[in-house]
């Protein structure tokens, strides 16, 4: 099939031309560097090149507060505007080849040819979400007090089957999972019983998981609070975990960064999530207070590599068997979403890069010895290189810019799309 790139390559081809003696000079530079502690920059990037992080659908448009939303000129407003903008980003970025879906946001009539106008863009369809947080028009029961979780059992048999359709529509647009979050819990102290809440959302999960197909997950979701604010049915990793093995082999834990209390450590709760084969995915953002879903390393780049540190050593553990599933899920307040998908993919995909370049021999004998200092020097070392060359080198060379960024305002892309799109610029809704 022939690739439908919405950018003009001959566009990119310019912009790289006006950069690549730089990276190749840079990147020569590093692969000397890296050369004298024994690294093969090229063996590196190829693993780089190989990486892979989905984009979800809902990102493409301007995100929001309970407060409002600032939506700007020519933001998608359509399943199809939105899958266009999402290869915008894969065509400069490329790696980003996966769209995860929420329904009922993304909605169709005709799932086989969505998946079939997204294959033409150069992408596939990863995990699809359900929505059981909001209150569709029409929809005959009520998610106030509830969804799979639900005193009303009307209302947990609504979630349920609203699940259970995701599945089916997953099904046609070749996704491989489900990913389940509830924003079940109370703001009052006796509002519920937690452990009947528990045991109410257990039931209906199992209802899910039985429609599951037998080569898909279950992705569980858990977020310590809001819009709950007493208490979450699924709060953190510990409850998250109870309820995947309650499941079966079929359910695993999603872990979203911005959904744990401040200054938890992310990157011991993929250890120790990894150790009991529990571990489903990720969802990258960064945060400063609470969910705040800001750019995946705008804030603690530092933390994001320590969590990749973590991620990679799974994978050297058991290599064929290691396949969570990454996503990068931020609410694009004050940004455009296009720029700030391709910012927080190369934060990504740099953070992941310096945990390759980690010496996992001199690390290994530095802890067995007990020498503190020095393990924590190893880690360091590697954080501190710039990895910026090896990545864009890898970028370019797959057909990417050089600097995705600068390349999409060079396109005009977003003043093309204003004067196309019909955005409801002065719509102040709250958050999507």
């Amino acid at each position: 099939m022939t690739i439908k790139r919405p950018l003009n390559e001959e566009i990119i081809a310019t912009h790289n031309a006006k950069h690549s003696a730089a990276i190749d000079a840079d990147y020569a530079a590093l692969a000397a560097k890296l050369a004298r502690v024994g690294i093969n920059i090229d063996a590196v990037k190829a693993k780089v090149a190989s990486f892979a992080v989905a984009i979800p659908s809902w990102g493409t448009a301007t995100g929001g507060t309970r407060f409002g939303r600032f939506p700007i000129p020519g933001e998608p407003t359509n399943v199809q505007e939105r899958l266009t903008d999402c290869a915008v980003v894969q065509q400069l970025c490329r790696v980003t080849p996966g769209v995860s879906t929420h329904f009922p946001w993304d909605n169709t009539s005709d799932p086989a040819a969505m998946r079939e106008e997204a294959e033409s863009l150069g992408l596939y369809f990863d995990a699809v979400n359900s929505n059981t947080f909001q209150d569709q028009p029409g929809q005959a029961e009520t998610y106030k007090f509830g969804s799979l979780s639900a005193a009303a059992k009307a209302s947990r048999e609504q979630a349920i089957a609203h699940n259970i359709d995701c599945i089916e529509i997953g099904k046609k647009l070749g996704s491989k999972a489900l990913t389940v979050w509830v924003g079940d819990g109370t703001n009052f102290p006796g509002q519920q019983s937690f452990r009947d809440s528990f045991d109410r959302y257990l039931d209906s999960s199992a209802a899910i998981y039985a429609a599951l197909p037998s080569d898909w997950l279950m992705l569980i979701e858990h977020k310590f609070f809001e819009p709950a604010f007493y208490s979450t049915v699924i709060a953190d990793w510990g409850v998250n975990l109870m309820a995947a093995n309650a499941l079966g082999a079929k359910a695993r834990c999603l872990v979203d960064l911005g959904h744990h209390a401040p200054n938890v450590n992310v990157e011991q709760i993929v250890s120790m999530l990894d150790r009991v084969g529990k571990l489903g995915g990720f969802h990258f953002n960064d945060s400063k207070y609470g969910d705040d879903d800001l750019d995946a390393g705008a804030i603690n780049p530092h933390r994001l590599f320590l969590i990749f540190n973590e991620l990679v050593e799974a994978e050297l553990r058991a290599p064929k068997e290691f396949a969570p599933a990454y996503m990068i899920d931020e609410s694009h307040n004050l940004t455009d979403p296009a720029e700030s998908l391709l910012s927080a993919a190369e934060a990504i995909v740099c953070a992941y890069a310096r945990a390759l370049l980690v010496d996992r021999v001199a690390l290994k004998a530095h802890r067995e010895s007990n020498d503190v200092l020095m393990a924590f020097k190893t880690l360091r070392a590697a954080y501190n290189i710039d990895v910026s060359p090896l990545v864009a080198k890898a970028r370019v060379d797959a057909g990417g810019a050089a600097d995705p960024v600068a390349a999409l305002r060079e396109s005009g892309w977003r003043k093309a799309k204003a004067a196309e799109r019909k955005s409801e610029v002065n719509k102040a809704a709250g958050i999507i």
